[in-house]
């Protein structure tokens, strides 16, 4: 009989798997798990297995990222960091920090910053002329749909007050008609354009440095939302390529190839031939990323009903919808003929809707072909939405992070949504009753990576740390559901299929827990620590 590599005993195994919850051991031979339950790992431990006493903390499948910007944040980690903080004085410190330590750089670039920090959250060019008049700042905000920029920055983009809005964005304005300092959506890539990109070397270190963060964060793999140049980032696809091909990604990785919204049905050989072609080791690009609207504290996010003004009264403004509604059905339907996986971002009802009649129309036309289509954010859904989700099969991907008492929900979100859309915002048990199949994600540089993080809220509906009332609480998910959506879930979408549950023959890419989080008081689910994550049987943090 051939011996274990690794067993693990001395906690609680949890194995999301329905037909087996819970063990007390695992065992691990090569890459996949060939026992769970203590009496078979004992038979299967021998003179040169490797026991890891969990000190009764507990083991779980590695938790997986529906949606993040792995590269973006690696990159984030090594420019003018602003994230952590919502004081402006603090930004005016960093800003001016980097600026010292970095004299080399032509661009000051980076970002993080919060639009609660600002009136109205509008930064402006003159407070960055304050700190940096001879270079170029520009600054993505902590959602990355919206940049700060300072006056050299717009002189160098040509941006006056003669300079139109882009059809998928705004050039917010000073009395005259100028540019303010600060850029929405679309708008960012007119300055964007003209910073320096990163190379092929930075982005291939920045994948590393976020891989290497991930990992310390029980992460074992994701689904990149974005691959593809937009709004003056670069293509990271090459960084996965050339990471894989090195054997330096560990992490299991399925990237989203991104929708050029400003062109139609023309790109789509284009997307059958990078498919092809990005593939090596644990990565793959199987999804295409239709980005159908914006976010709601930039009142870009598509609406059933328009925003109200700070007066409360309606206005005739109800976001934007980036790719026609009836040329999305046409889309959809193509790709899902093709086989690709199409992901989402619907922030707004109105894109939800718009996302699920895209998804009805392929399978009308199709028929169930298995492509595990999802959305992405789903901050409003419109009541008569949640159903449509199971029975058309396509996933909610949740953020769960965002479904607290914060500043930017209470007071730049919730006073400007119009009839119900306030109370329709992440309505997590009404989809898990619906049955609708939930996976997560951080969309991270965003928000925090940390899942346990995302699943405390999931869990609470109150952020980590705060003490606040639970926002809309009715809407709350079990600490199991919440788990199993980071795992499980998770795996599903990014089509790691054996991978997420804890069963002999599955992958071993596993995480060790200091604490069980079913078992915690829920407030304490946050303050769970890790304390090593394997890949396939390896262990890499």
């Amino acid at each position: 009989m051939d011996h274990a590599d690794l067993v693990f005993t001395g906690g609680t195994v949890l194995t999301m798997d329905p037909a087996r919850p819970r063990a007390d051991a695992l065992a691990v031979t090569g890459e996949r798990i060939t026992a769970v339950g203590r009496a078979d790992a004992e038979r299967l431990t021998g003179p040169g297995t490797e026991v890891v006493d969990l000190a009764g903390g507990a083991l779980l499948p590695g938790f997986q990222d529906a949606h993040v910007h792995a590269v973006f944040g690696g990159l984030e980690l090594n420019a003018c960091d602003l994230t952590g903080t919502v004081d402006l004085a603090e930004y005016r410190r960093r800003i001016a920090a980097y600026a010292a330590a970095h004299p080399e750089r032509a661009w000051i670039t980076g970002g993080g910053w919060s639009m609660e920090s600002f009136p109205g959250g509008l930064p402006t060019r003159q407070m960055l002329d304050e700190i940096v008049a001879d270079r170029p700042v520009f600054l993505a905000n902590r959602d990355h749909h919206g940049a700060w920029a300072n006056t050299r920055a717009l002189e160098l983009a040509g941006i006056t007050a003669a300079t139109p809005d882009p059809a998928d964005g705004r050039i917010e304005r000073e009395p005259d008609g100028g540019p303010s300092g600060m850029l929405q959506e679309g708008a960012t890539a007119l300055v964007g354009r003209h910073a320096p990109q990163a190379t092929q070397e930075e982005l291939v270190a920045a994948l590393l440095r976020a891989q290497q963060l991930l990992h310390s964060l029980g992460v074992t793999g994701w689904q990149d939302a974005i691959l593809g140049e937009f709004g003056g980032h670069p293509d990271v696809s090459g960084a996965y390529l050339e990471a894989a091909g090195r054997g330096l990604l560990t992490a299991r990785v399925n990237g989203a190839l991104w929708w050029d919204r400003e062109r139609g049905a023309e790109q789509i050989p284009e997307l059958v031939e990078r498919r092809a072609r990005l593939r090596a080791g644990r990565f793959r690009a199987g999804t295409v990323k239709i980005m159908q609207d914006g976010i709601a504290e930039n009142f870009t996010a598509a609406m059933s009903v328009p925003y109200t003004d700070g007066c409360g009264c309606s206005t005739a403004n109800a976001g934007l919808s980036f790719v026609d509604p009836d040329a999305l059905k046409g889309h959809v339907t193509a790709l899902d003929a093709l086989d690709f996986q199409v992901h989402f971002h619907a922030l707004g009802d109105r894109a939800v809707r718009e996302a699920l009649d895209a998804v009805e129309a392929a399978l009308a036309a199709n028929g169930p072909r298995g492509n595990r289509h999802h959305l992405a954010h789903l901050q409003v859904v419109h009541p008569d939405d949640v159903p449509r989700f199971a029975r058309l099969g396509a996933i909610a991907n949740l953020q769960p992070l965002w479904a607290a008492h914060e500043p930017q929900m209470d007071e730049l979100t919730i006073p400007f949504l119009g009839g119900d859309l306030a109370q329709w915002q992440y309505p997590f048990a009404d989809l898990l009753r619906a049955g609708a199949e939930l996976a997560a994600g951080s969309d991270w540089p965003v928000s925090s990576p940390v899942p346990l993080e995302g699943i405390h809220v999931a869990v609470n509906r109150v952020a980590p740390g705060e003490d606040l009332p639970p926002f809309l609480p009715h809407q709350r998910l079990a600490v199991d559901v919440a788990l199993a959506a980071y795992t499980a879930g998770s795996a599903h979408v990014n089509g790691h299929d054996d991978t997420g549950t804890l069963r002999p023959g599955m992958l071993a890419d596993l995480v060790v827990l200091d604490r069980d989080p079913a078992a915690v008081p829920p407030e304490e689910i946050a303050a769970t620590r890790v304390g090593a994550t394997y890949v396939a049987g390896g262990r890499v943090f």
